[in-house]
């Protein structure tokens, strides 16, 4: 019997997961292990022999005393006339990093979601935040209160989006030569074999598209240097089918959304959110947060949501985005291990949910 055959997926006393779950069933054959919060997974045999020490794997430690002083530059995209403000937030040390990039929502900069970029460097990334001209805070900061929204609805367009897209090979071209260049604040500081992409809301859009999603009319977006991806509110498309969206996807994916994700421009919510993750192929995750606005990805809430925001929910996005990255980027097995088993569970409440499906571990 290999090892991967001796998993046994367990539900213990979860609520009745909803039809579109009980219809799906388990994968079979052991070829994937699916977990569904709240989920005991437990293995036997070889399985628990084998599995490496996780008990110091702990995805929020971060060195004592670290210090992380955000670097802003401009990327300038001579072919298309464009510059793109980026922030890199870069790790202690001076070996070369794993780059983590990361698109901010619709009206936002590149100084968003600023504990993403803090903590991730603190735990070895060098993490590159972009700014969208076109649908970033430029769109409504100088506008009269009453036309802002007006202006943001008709930011969220198509051709922002496609700008948004070839933002992401334009800064990644410009980081290699950065890399290269003698004396540059970033020379040698990258390592952009490996390379992840993530944003939230407008941010999840460019990373889908960037990340394997496919378009009716122009397919296939994807960079090939990016190797994981994680999407902050995802979207699937309104109209289409969602496997044909994102059937064709060949690097991990990791999505967080939350049952009160709603954003008040768009035409996405809590379903279409959810439609992403059975439509993907291959090792991916999501993740549920129990009561969690559109805006529990970001800094501070949205204007009218009010302050009364759950503490833990930023703790958990930290904790699983980074087993994610230490996983998909670093290949750990301790965070494979933490992250496919026991380890969400001392951080996840017990109305969030969780889920997985993931290849066996090689042998």
């Amino acid at each position: 019997m290999r090892r991967h055959d001796t998993l046994k997926v367990l539900f213990a006393s979860p609520p009745r997961p909803p039809a579109r779950e009980r219809a799906r069933g388990l994968a079979p054959g052991g070829q994937a292990v699916r977990f569904l919060w709240p989920v005991l997974l437990l293995s036997v045999g070889a399985l628990a022999a084998d599995a490496p020490d996780v008990s110091r794997y702990d995805p929020l430690a971060i060195p004592a005393g670290v210090r992380i002083d955000p670097l802003d530059l401009e990327v300038k995209d001579a072919r298309r006339q464009r510059e793109i403000p980026i922030r890199v937030y870069l790790p202690p040390d001076p070996k070369p990093a794993p780059v983590v990039l990361f698109s901010h929502g619709l009206g936002g900069t590149r100084g968003g979601s600023a504990y993403l970029g803090r903590h991730w460097a603190a735990r070895g990334y060098a993490v590159v935040a972009l700014q969208h001209p076109g649908s970033d805070d430029s769109v409504w900061k100088d506008q009269p209160l009453a036309e802002r929204w007006v202006a943001m609805n008709q930011a969220a367009s198509a051709k922002n989006l496609l700008l948004r897209v070839k933002d992401v090979p334009a800064v990644l071209d410009r980081l290699a030569e950065w890399n290269r260049e003698k004396n540059h604040p970033l020379a040698g500081r990258l390592d952009l074999e490996r390379v992840g992409m993530s944003g939230h809301s407008f941010g999840a859009m460019t990373t889908q598209a960037v990340s394997g999603q496919s378009f009716a009319v122009v397919g296939s977006l994807a960079d090939p240097r990016i190797r994981a991806a994680i999407a902050f509110s995802p979207g699937s498309p309104r109209h289409g089918d969602a496997k044909q969206a994102f059937g064709s996807v060949k690097i991990p994916w990791m999505l967080m959304t939350g049952t009160l994700d709603v954003a008040p421009i768009g035409d996405q919510d809590l379903a279409s959110r959810l439609a992403v993750y059975p439509a993907l192929p291959g090792e991916k995750y999501e993740l549920v947060l129990h009561d969690a606005r559109h805006s529990a990805f970001t800094d501070r809430p949205l204007p009218g949501e009010g302050a009364g925001r759950n503490p833990n929910h930023h703790r958990v996005i930290l904790a699983l985005s980074t087993a994610f990255w230490d996983r998909c980027l670093l290949g750990s097995e301790p965070a494979r291990v933490w992250l496919q088993g026991e380890g969400p569970r001392g951080v996840l409440e017990e109305k969030d949910r969780w889920q997985f499906e993931a290849p066996p571990a090689r042998e």
